[in-house]
């Protein structure tokens, strides 16, 4: 056990594992090492974890971490620091920060990279702080960074009551663009313009391309972000006005589709997409300090932030999942580690 002016350090914790690849209830808590952090990674005592879509696919056995990361689930946490690497001068132990991490999260303490952790905004608290990093990585880099979302352009943004889909709303509002979303229910569809969205379309009666024409008088739309692929790329496609962007971020419904790839030639569209986890540590460093910058500040306003559905314990990982499969869920849903 190590000793530091934060208290001891335990040798073993508690973590989540996936004990073989399948449903839900294949989570379930076992003894793990503390890690060790070592270079510039900091340990973070972790007071709150965010479930996210990935986890679930990682617990399918569709999704590996990237070599050299945790094989336990979570890719986001707030907490404490309490140790720190050699070459870590940024932060101090104790203070706290929200991480975006490559694994590891389901557990009583993670190390993170120090470039992939951020001060928790002072309107917030851990647990909202956990609801994050994730979310907010991810759209910044796809919507503003790979697409280049622009204030007056309009966007279509599907799933949007999912983590993704609440924050790339806000995100996109507070950059002055116009927002349009899909939602299951009309329920979600209100939950969406509560948050921002100009036009929130139910997409189990009615056509997100007729609907996105309409709103924009035919021109189409600048920019879609899509987590869903399938059928919807053909579609998405139809929606993109001249020199639109497509961006997939998932695909929930498939990889694969018939298409007609003519309109991309003709309105001059660019298809695009990424993956986060995989990525370097100084590609998602460069992104934090984007956040930092232009994000952080309308947070502490109070102009936007995450919505939290709803907040479980540690030990409720495997219902966590369940309810993230059935799609009842409006915005985050976090684990909470604090006694």
């Amino acid at each position: 056990m190590t000793q530091n002016n934060l208290g001891p350090i335990p040798d073993q914790m508690t973590a989540i594992e996936i004990k073989e690849y399948g449903d839900a209830d294949q989570l379930a808590p076992a003894h793990r090492a503390v890690p060790t952090p070592v270079g510039d990674e900091v340990l973070i005592k972790v007071s709150y974890a965010g479930v996210n879509r990935p986890d679930v696919i990682q617990r399918k056995g569709l999704y590996p971490p990237p070599p050299g990361e945790s094989d336990i689930p979570g890719l986001e946490v707030s907490g404490t620091i309490v140790k720190l690497g050699a070459q870590v001068t940024q932060y101090a132990l104790g203070d706290q920060v929200l991480a975006l991490v490559g694994g590891g999260g389901y557990a009583e303490y993670c190390t993170a990279p120090v470039g992939q952790c951020l001060p928790v905004p002072k309107s917030l608290s851990l647990e909202q702080a956990a609801a994050l990093p994730e979310t907010y990585f991810t759209v910044w880099s796809n919507i503003f960074d790979r697409c280049e979302l622009k204030s007056g352009e309009t966007i279509l943004i599907h799933g949007g009551t999912s983590g993704i889909g609440t924050t790339a709303i806000q995100l996109a509002k507070a950059f002055g663009a116009n927002v349009i979303t899909t939602a299951g229910s009309d329920e979600k569809c209100q939950a969406c313009r509560d948050l921002g969205a100009d036009l929130a379309i139910n997409y189990k009666t009615q056509d997100f391309v007729e609907e996105s024409k309409k709103f924009t008088k035919k021109k189409g739309v600048d920019v879609v972000l899509d987590m869903v692929g399938g059928d919807y790329i053909q579609r998405d496609i139809s929606c993109l006005g001249t020199d639109g962007r497509l961006c997939f971020i998932a695909f929930l419904s498939g990889s694969q589709a018939d298409v007609n790839f003519m309109p991309v030639m003709l309105k001059r569209l660019k298809i695009t997409g990424s993956t986060l986890r995989a990525r370097s540590r100084e590609f998602k460093a460069q992104i934090g300090k984007n956040l930092i910058e232009k994000v952080w500040p309308l947070i502490e306003d109070g102009k936007l932030g995450p919505l939290i559905y709803k907040t479980l314990s540690l030990q409720e990982a495997a219902e966590a999942h369940k309810l993230m499969e059935s799609s009842k869920h409006i915005g985050k849903i976090v684990l909470k580690l604090e006694k």
